[in-house]
């Protein structure tokens, strides 16, 4: 049965995005999740992502990672909101629910603005930080990311002792300016370095707020530009905004 698609990609992140208001697609099929971001065998994309009816809010969005898993995708849920503004349910702002909950976002100048939710905790291991931002984030300070393999070196400690039951996601941060990083992200589900990562460049953020009095800090993905801001309070953050574009790529069909 053929079932149509968009493409979406925000900031280099891609996700296959399907309307699922009707339940036509059965997300219990796993391995259809992984045919879908098979690059060579499928659409190819970092996730896919199902738009579905919500009782409590304007759309549920349900995110699959290729391997099947599932947690909270940043750079996927503002394309989640473009995609939800192109069907019609939303025009300019929105509440939508995510597998951590309900989320707030607007569009702006064509950029979306996300709300994530509040951050109260980290944890401080050696130079390094653990920051859990709807997923988990392994931060690391390094003296540049173009010298670096994040692939090898997100693997050692996605897969060391403590991480490799539930898996982490491994970030890479270069530091130029008080407040503007260069970040490189190896995710887990997707099991490789990805052009951008929208949860880890919260994290990446927060642990700049964490070490200095700032409210904003410009992230320099592979993929492109994002900026967060926040509310730092005896340090914890509030009114956290992911922002950046999020734009279709191209859309189809395939016989599933």
């Amino acid at each position: 049965m053929p079932i149509s698609f968009h493409k979406y990609q925000g900031t280099g992140n891609d996700f296959v995005m399907i309307d699922n208001r009707d339940l036509v697609f059965d997300k219990t099929n796993l391995e259809l999740i992984g045919k879908l971001c098979d690059r060579r065998f499928g659409v190819g994309a970092d996730g896919v992502i199902l738009i579905e009816n919500s009782e409590d809010s304007d759309f549920e969005m349900v995110y699959f990672n290729p391997d099947g898993s599932q947690s909270l995708c940043g750079n996927g849920s503002r394309c989640a909101v473009m995609f939800a503004r192109f069907l019609g349910i939303i025009k300019l702002e929105t509440t939508f629910t995510a597998i951590d909950g309900l989320h707030y976002a607007k569009i702006e100048n064509e950029l979306v603005h996300l709300k994530m939710h509040d951050v109260a905790e980290f944890e401080k291991i050696g130079e390094d930080f653990l920051i859990d931002t709807g997923s988990p984030h392994y931060i690391k300070f390094v003296d540049s990311s173009d010298q670096i393999d994040p692939v090898e070196i997100g693997r050692s400690v996605r897969y060391s002792e403590r991480f490799k039951e539930n898996g982490v996601n491994v970030n890479f941060i270069e530091k130029f300016g008080n407040n503007s990083i260069k970040i490189r992200t190896y995710e887990r589900g997707v099991e490789n370095e990805t052009l951008s990562c929208g949860t880890g460049c919260t994290a990446a953020a927060l642990s700049l707020g964490i070490q200095s009095d700032i409210n904003s800090v410009r992230l320099e993905t592979m993929g492109g530009e994002l900026e967060v801001k926040f509310k730092k309070d005896k340090g914890a953050f509030s009114d956290i905004y992911l922002i950046g574009p999020a734009k279709i790529v191209f859309e189809g069909s395939i016989n599933l």
